[in-house]
């Protein structure tokens, strides 16, 4: 359950906002605006940036699956130097690629595992509490906020794009 909830949905998640990113791309391309508009843009002044935004989907999803299956020391470090949205597909692809890397057998013991953060000196939860509460809320709220910024400058991406495929039986 937790593998599916936090690696084979994330990864998807994040192809998903690869998938908004390249429609903005090529409406800064039709509309002859700069990407870095759309890449620089933001909600409210007190929010992040939509790079900043992407980083934070990319790291909530190595990161959480990374503590989840106790191999937090494993996850790659990024720098959070993106400027382009050719680098922010390579930080996509690479936390894509990590994640392919795990077992559902990896998350045997996640429910039960403390997980520890550490920016919050001394406070522990459980591996379950971590994932519904904090790991699976922190990406769609970033992937939302993405999508939203996007949809707020005028890229022509739905609900649909936010979603990607659906595995509907006939």
């Amino acid at each position: 359950m937790f593998y599916d909830l936090t690696v084979v949905q994330a990864s998807k998640m994040l192809g998903n906002l690869k998938t908004m990113l390249e429609k903005a791309a090529l409406f800064a391309e039709a509309k002859t605006i700069n990407p870095e508009v759309l890449l620089t843009s933001r909600l409210a002044p007190d929010q992040f940036s939509l790079i900043r935004q992407v980083q934070i989907c990319c790291d909530t999803a190595k990161l959480g699956a990374a503590r989840l299956a106790g191999k937090a020391e494993s996850a790659p470090k990024h720098e959070d130097t993106e400027t382009t949205l050719d680098e922010l597909y390579v930080r996509i692809a690479a936390v894509q690629e990590y994640l392919a890397s795990y077992k559902e057998a990896d998350f045997a013991d996640t429910a039960s595992r403390e997980i520890s953060l550490p920016w919050l000196d001394g406070k522990k939860m459980l591996g379950s509490a971590f994932a519904i509460n904090f790991v699976i809320p922190n990406l769609y709220f970033h992937v939302t906020t993405a999508f939203s910024i996007l949809r707020h400058n005028g890229v022509d991406i739905g609900k649909l794009d936010y979603l990607g495929s659906i595995p509907f039986l006939d």
